[in-house]
C-alpha cells in the first residue's frame, strides 16, 4: 500500500509506527483474549493504559505539581461551554481574544452563560495576525482570559503567550498541543481535541490547575463539572478507551523522536521548507498570515486565480496529496503539517508546488 501524503486539518495523520502497533495489538490486547475496546474501563489492563497516558503526558510536557490531567469527551467544542459554566461567575466577565473561527465559537458559547468582553481582535484584517501581547488589557472584573493558541483556518499561531498575574489564562491548544515546548505554569487551563497531534478523534485532553477547581458553583450539571472528572480520575463515565490507548502510543512515539525538543526541531524544518517555497515564488503563492504570526502547524496560501487554485487542488489529488483545499469559509489552500506528517511529505509537496508554478 502506498501511503497518501496526508495534509488533512483533522482528523489528521497518525505516526505509521503507532498504527502498526495498534494493528498488532488490536484483536488480543496483552493476551487478554479481547480487543482493548472490548475491555472494561475498570479492568487492570485498561487501568495501566489510562495511568501511563497521564504519567507520560506529564513527563513529556513537564506538567508541574498542582495540575490535573483529564480525558474528556465532546471535543474542544464542549469546552467552549464547560469553561464559562465552571468559571464565569455572575459578577465576573469572561475575556476573549479573537484570532479566528474557533475563538469566535468559544465566545459565542460564553455569551449564552454570562458577561463577556473582547479585549483584542484581528478580525478586521481577516485574521492575518496575532494581537501583540503588550496590547492585551483585561477588564478589571475578568474571570479569565481565553486565547486560541493556533488557528487552523487562517494559519496563525501565538509566538509568545501573555501573562496576567492572578487572572487565569485559558488556551485552546487543539491544533498545536505537544508540537513545541510550553511553560505549562503560565496557564490555568489548557484544552485540546486529540485528533491533530495527540491521537484519534474522540478524546479531549484538559490540563487544569487544581486551584482553579476549588470554587466551582454547585448548580452545574454533574457531567459538565470539572470537579466530577478530577475526583474520579476521568472515569466518572465510560471514557473513550481506544482513543486514550492510541494517545498513549503517540506519546511513546514522541519520546522516540527525542521528546518535545526533537518534535519542535522537526516541525520547524517542515514549516521552513514550505514557507521558503511560498516566499521564493515571486508572488505566485501568497501566504495568508503575516510573517510574525505564521503557524508551524497550518500553512495557508493562495494562488493568483480561483481557476489556478482549483487546478492545483485537482492535480495534487492525482499525485497522492490529501487535504490541501483551504477551509470552505476562506478558500485558497492549506497544508496542515502536524507532528505525524513526515518531512518526506513536505519535501514532496514543495516539489509539486515548484513544478506546478513552472507549468502555470
Amino acid at each position: 500500500m502506498k501511503r497518501a501524503y496526508n495534509f488533512n486539518a483533522g482528523p489528521s495523520a497518525l505516526p505509521l509506527d503507532v498504527l502498526n502497533r495498534a494493528q498488532e495489538e488490536f484483536i488480543n490486547f496483552k493476551n487478554s483474549g479481547m480487543a482493548l475496546m472490548e475491555l472494561s474501563h475498570r479492568s487492570k489492563e485498561y487501568d495501566q493504559v489510562h495511568e501511563k497516558a497521564i504519567s507520560d503526558l506529564k513527563e513529556i510536557y513537564g506538567i508541574p505539581e498542582g495540575y490535573e490531567v483529564l480525558f474528556l469527551q465532546g471535543g474542544a467544542s464542549l469546552q467552549f461551554s464547560m469553561i464559562p459554566f465552571n468559571f464565569l461567575k455572575p459578577n465576573k466577565v469572561g475575556n476573549y481574544v479573537l484570532t479566528g473561527t474557533w475563538s469566535e465559537k468559544a465566545l459565542k458559547e460564553a455569551q449564552k452563560l454570562g458577561q463577556t468582553a473582547v479585549i483584542s481582535s484581528s478580525e478586521e484584517s481577516s485574521y492575518r495576525y496575532i494581537p501583540s501581547t503588550d496590547a492585551l488589557v483585561p477588564t478589571e472584573d475578568a474571570a479569565y482570559v481565553h486565547i486560541t493558541s493556533n488557528n487552523t483556518i487562517y494559519g496563525t499561531q501565538w509566538q509568545e503567550y501573555p501573562e496576567f498575574g492572578n487572572i487565569p489564562l485559558i488556551a485552546d491548544m487543539s491544533s498545536d498541543i505537544l508540537s513545541k515546548k510550553v511553560d505549562i505554569s503560565q496557564f490555568s487551563l489548557i484544552y485540546a481535541g486529540a485528533q491533530k497531534n495527540l491521537g484519534p478523534s474522540g478524546v479531549t485532553v484538559v490540563i487544569v490547575k487544581k486551584d482553579l477547581l476549588h470554587d466551582i458553583p454547585g448548580n452545574i450539571p454533574t457531567i459538565l463539572n470539572y470537579q466530577t472528572h478530577a475526583k474520579n480520575n476521568s472515569l466518572y463515565n465510560t471514557p473513550p478507551t481506544f482513543s486514550i490507548y492510541v494517545l498513549s502510543l503517540v506519546l511513546d512515539w514522541v519520546k522516540a523522536q527525542g521528546g518535545l525538543e526533537g518534535i519542535e526541531n522537526l516541525n520547524n524544518r517542515k514549516a521552513d521548507l514550505i514557507y521558503q517555497c511560498i516566499d521564493q515564488s515571486n508572488g505566485f503563492y501568497k501566504g495568508h498570515a503575516d510573517d510574525n504570526s505564521r503557524s508551524k502547524m497550518n500553512i495557508t496560501f493562495t494562488l493568483p486565480t480561483e481557476e489556478l487554485t482549483k487546478k492545483f487542488i485537482s492535480q495534487s489529488k492525482e499525485k497522492g496529496f490529501v487535504g490541501l483545499a483551504g477551509h470552505r469559509s476562506v478558500g485558497g489552500c492549506r497544508a496542515s503539517i502536524y507532528n505525524a506528517v513526515p518531512i518526506e511529505s513536505c519535501e514532496a509537496l514543495v516539489k509539486f508546488m515548484n513544478d506546478f508554478k513552472a507549468n502555470n
